[in-house]
């Protein structure tokens, strides 16, 4: 049991880093605003361990790398309210795609790809979307005056999922592709 929980926070240490790192690297991330946001590979390994290790392990992992950010500086934070939204609460949801981990486990290990790749999208999209919900209620309330004459929410509307759609889409095919090529490397340890 010991071992389990070490091999537990390892993985999600590591993966955590990969996700930042995957976030700060120019070239594998495209920062579409100067007040953050990007199309990036950096979600991937945040439903990886959510996959792997159920909601404990991806909420862990999600939260770390949103505290991660604004820890090295990538954050952009104007207010202690917003940064907590944008960053521990936005991130931390990504996490929740972890309720479908024991049925793509379960799918995984009986070979059955339409189930999986059925639960890795429904993750991708849950924590995806619950990602962008937060984004986009900081957005409203503390970017109001970001263009003047348009509505608030429209422009938190339009510009959060101007990078959220893309990484969705990139996400779930990742993930799916990692499972469907390397299955057995990607299920929990027993």
């Amino acid at each position: 049991m010991r071992s389990n929980r070490t091999l537990f926070l390892i993985e999600v240490a590591v993966f955590t880093a990969l996700a930042l790192l995957l976030d700060i690297i120019p070239f594998l991330s495209v920062k579409l605003w100067a007040q953050g946001g990007s199309v990036s590979l950096a979600m991937i390994p945040v439903f990886i361990i959510a996959f792997r290790w159920g909601l404990k392990g991806g909420l862990l992992s999600g939260f770390l790398w949103g505290v991660l950010q604004v820890a090295v500086g990538t954050g952009y934070v104007l207010h202690p309210l917003q940064g907590f939204i944008d960053y521990a609460l936005a991130f931390t949801v990504i996490g929740i795609a972890g309720i479908f981990a024991n049925q793509i486990q379960a799918a995984v290990q009986a070979g059955r790809t339409k189930i999986y790749l059925t639960y890795i999208t429904l993750g991708v999209i849950l924590g995806s979307m619950l990602r962008f919900a937060a984004h986009f209620a900081a957005g409203v309330v503390f970017f109001e005056s970001a263009v003047e004459g348009q509505s608030v929410w429209l422009y938190s509307f339009l510009y959060n999922v101007s990078y959220i759609i893309p990484s969705l889409i990139i996400s779930a095919m990742a993930v799916f592709l990692l499972f469907h090529k390397q299955p057995r490397t990607l299920l929990q340890a027993a």
